[in-house]
């Protein structure tokens, strides 16, 4: 019999010197590519209408957006009934659409404003009255173009 047994040979450990690199680095990836919510909403969260042809918008950085609904009930108290606009985090009137677009054109090199697009996300249920004195705030400060958020579906679902 022999003094010295044999060692068992298993698997080497594996090696974790590199891990906390990486850790480190998915998350500063994900710091930087993730965006955060920029406006909460003080309105019901907008039930789009329907559309048969819908379209994408290219560039979003260069998008500036209207919502237009109802005040949440807690909040009917405070600010009313009726269609309410808000404008990035506060609700606001017609007049002042265009301080609004204003300042997002200051927010953008000169050359980009011509391409500049304004969305206007309208609950279903919104009148049509709000929506046109939006269209002649923005026709009066000539920012003509115009997007409408819809989803894709039915439009006869617009109806009910």
């Amino acid at each position: 019999m022999s003094k010295f047994g044999k060692k068992k040979k298993g698997l080497p450990a594996v090696n974790t010197a590199a891990l906390p690199d990486i850790v480190f680095m998915l998350l500063f990836f994900f710091m930087v590519t993730t965006t955060m919510r920029e406006t909460d909403l003080l309105i019901e969260p907008p039930k789009l209408p329907n559309a048969s042809e819908v379209k994408k918008l290219e560039h979003k950085s260069l998008v500036s957006t209207i919502y237009v609904g109802k005040v949440k009930p807690e909040d009917r108290a405070k600010y009313g009934a009726g269609d309410k606009i808000q404008l990035n985090d506060k609700l606001a009137n017609v007049s002042d659409v265009a301080n609004f677009i204003y300042g997002e054109q200051e927010k953008h090199n000169p050359e980009e404003i011509p391409y500049m697009t304004t969305s206007i996300k309208s609950d279903v249920r919104c009148g049509v009255g709000t929506i046109h004195d939006i269209r002649e705030e923005l026709r009066e400060i000539n920012a003509l173009k115009i997007s409408y958020s819809t989803r894709k579906g039915d439009l006869t679902a617009n109806l009910k």
